[in-house]
């Protein structure tokens, strides 16, 4: 469906598609609030409840666990990950239809990649897991580029081996498909097309400032729209 009319929105099929991670393309909530809270109780912090870490989490662990644990982030961190890395292999789940929607994709022979903010080292050992790995030119997380989402720096990484899609490429040309605002920003900022996927609508003003063009509620229906473009 079509959100806004935006001069610079799809025209045609893009040649690229760049996908956050989290929540787009899997279900990662569960094994990042258990991380999370134990990071926060080991530091003397209440534990967030899930309606907590959907809106609270958003950018990546070096841009927020300053302002969160203060000049002990990076032990704060440290405890994160080692949680982190120990369940998340085991309790990552695909998003139901996205791997059909990543064959149909390629198939088509548009460009895939990833742009998410979780560190780039677990981000590609579930890709491995999931055995997607294979659908991707570049797989970019947290601490990759030298800024994360929503800065253009990932992105810029990202597109990196394709020549033909930087600098004058119309912004129709490479789509940034995400779950949340910061995709949006995101998607503004490096000059792509922003397009929402989750299975829920969007929510009053949630994106006041960088809005979707298209929001498709499932994998299957952005799969229909790329092949009628």
């Amino acid at each position: 469906m079509a959100l806004n009319n935006k001069a610079y929105g799809p025209e045609g099929r893009p040649r690229a598609i760049i996908f956050d991670w989290d929540n787009t393309l899997v279900d990662s909530w569960p094994v990042i609030r258990d991380a999370l809270n134990t990071t926060l109780t080991t530091f003397g912090h209440a534990p967030w409840s899930m309606a907590e870490v959907r809106v609270r989490v958003r950018k990546s662990v070096r841009d927020t666990f300053p302002t969160l644990f203060g000049d002990g982030w990076k032990d704060a961190a440290d405890v994160f990950y080692t949680r982190y890395g120990a369940i998340h292999s085991e309790m990552i789940k695909p998003i139901p239809g996205i791997s059909e929607m990543l064959q149909e994709i390629s198939e088509l022979g548009i460009y895939q990649a990833i742009v998410s903010n979780k560190r780039g080292d677990y981000l590609r050992q579930e890709a491995d897991h999931l055995d997607w790995s294979r659908y991707f030119g570049q797989i970019v997380g947290a601490n990759d580029a030298k800024k994360d989402k929503p800065a253009p720096d990932p992105v810029r990484l990202a597109l990196k081996d394709r020549n033909d899609l930087q600098d004058t490429v119309s912004p129709s040309d490479i789509w940034f498909v995400g779950d949340a605002d910061i995709d949006m920003e995101c998607a503004n900022n490096a000059s792509c097309t922003p397009i929402l996927l989750r299975a829920d609508p969007a929510k009053d003003d949630e994106f006041a400032v960088h809005s979707p063009i298209w929001h498709f509620e499932d994998g299957q229906a952005l799969c229909k729209r790329l092949r009628n473009l």
